[in-house]
């Protein structure tokens, strides 16, 4: 399976904020960058994957997506996974390719947060919502806090982080915030909920986005330059809420790592540039130490120590990630992804030949991990 199927288009609408859209149309208009950028008319498409939206779920959304494009695809539907949902996604085109179910898959995904209802943010959680817990960064303000405290890690590398997405983010013109920060900008953030300053926490954007998978044979066939090979991927999922796990500080996204690597046929110190889940700046810390690549506690000081820049030894969100390009939440890592591995990147990384995607959804529920490959 590896290298069989590939990413042969990628598109997205600006991100920011769009007044009086409806996140359908947004998916329309991602759709239809995607397959121009792929260079392929929508009638080839006979899948249509969509990302439940955050901010207003609804029934037979892939349907309702696939009425808007004009399709009547042999597969069309939904999945709510939270943000690790555009990887899974995915991961299901490539096995329904090979299967022989569709050939040629759209996954999108759309929402308007900023402008629209942010209430699945904001909601109160349960019977402990009456001791603060009423925001999605309440429950990830616990996570960073016990971080925080078990390793002993210092504000500033939490804020390496920050640094280095807005630094990234400056240099995108499609991102959503164009403006970098200095280390003394993040310390002087205001908090949210404490431990979580604002430049902790990522962006609310409205925007979608969308990418075209098929078999590499298709695209070969449809004559597709840099159709970019998709080498590996895998999922891994916690049962229980936060306040119910053994350990705040590691989850399944270790699972879902060995799969991929297992099923790419690679090691870690092949990995040319990642683009990692960034909700909050704990996040990719967790995860690279849940992936293998450093042991509890010290991704925070490779962070630190500038580890994460475009110079530094993993550079990591190109495009600024959620913390500066989009918070939309997830396809955003894995576009920037594809464009490293083309080599039209904005801040590209020079020879990377291996990239790393991280989504996660919930609070550290859900976890996909995608690695790609160069186009040939």
């Amino acid at each position: 399976m590896p290298g069989q199927s590939v990413i042969a288009g990628i598109g997205n609408t600006a991100y920011g904020k769009h007044p009086g859209r409806d996140r359908v149309s947004l998916i329309v208009e991602a759709c239809a960058n995607a397959l121009a950028d792929a260079g392929i008319e929508k009638d080839l498409v006979d899948g249509v994957l969509v990302k439940m939206a955050n901010a207003e779920p609804s029934f037979l959304y892939g349907q309702k997506v696939s009425e808007a494009l004009g399709l009547r695809p042999n597969i069309g539907a939904s999945l709510d996974q939270g943000g690790a949902a555009n990887i899974g996604l995915i991961s299901y085109a490539t096995m329904a390719i090979k299967a022989g179910l569709m050939q040629v898959a759209i996954i999108c995904y759309g929402d308007t947060p900023r402008t629209g209802s942010r209430s699945v943010y904001q909601r109160p959680r349960g019977d402990d919502a009456v001791y603060g817990w009423y925001s999605t960064a309440a429950g990830y303000a616990m996570v960073h806090q016990r971080y925080r405290q078990e390793y002993k890690i210092p504000d500033e590398h939490f804020g390496a982080v920050a640094v280095a997405c807005r630094a990234h983010g400056a240099r995108n013109p499609q991102a959503h915030l164009r403006q970098a920060i200095t280390l003394d900008d993040y310390m002087a953030s205001p908090f949210v909920v404490e431990p979580l300053r604002r430049d902790d926490c990522c962006l609310l954007s409205d925007g979608a986005a969308a990418v075209i998978v098929m078999s590499k044979q298709r695209a070969k066939s449809l004559g597709i330059d840099k159709a970019v090979p998709i080498l590996g991927f895998g999922q891994g999922q916690e049962s229980w809420d936060v306040h119910l796990r053994p350990s705040l500080t590691s989850t399944q996204a270790s699972v879902s790592a060995e799969k991929a690597f297992r099923m790419a046929g690679i090691a870690r110190k092949d990995i040319s540039v990642a683009q990692l889940y960034d909700c909050f700046t704990v996040t990719p810390l967790l995860t690279l130490e849940d992936y293998g690549f450093f042991a509890p506690g010290q991704a925070a000081a490779f962070a630190g120590a500038g580890g994460l820049a475009l110079d530094g030894g993993l550079p990591f969100n190109t495009s600024g990630g959620l913390l500066s390009e989009t918070g939309t939440p997830g396809l955003q890592l894995v576009i920037e992804g594809v464009r490293q591995m083309r080599g039209d990147a904005v801040s590209q990384v020079a020879g990377a030949r291996h990239c790393l995607v991280s989504n996660q959804g919930g609070t550290m529920h859900t976890h996909a991990t995608l690695i790609l490959g160069a186009a040939a």
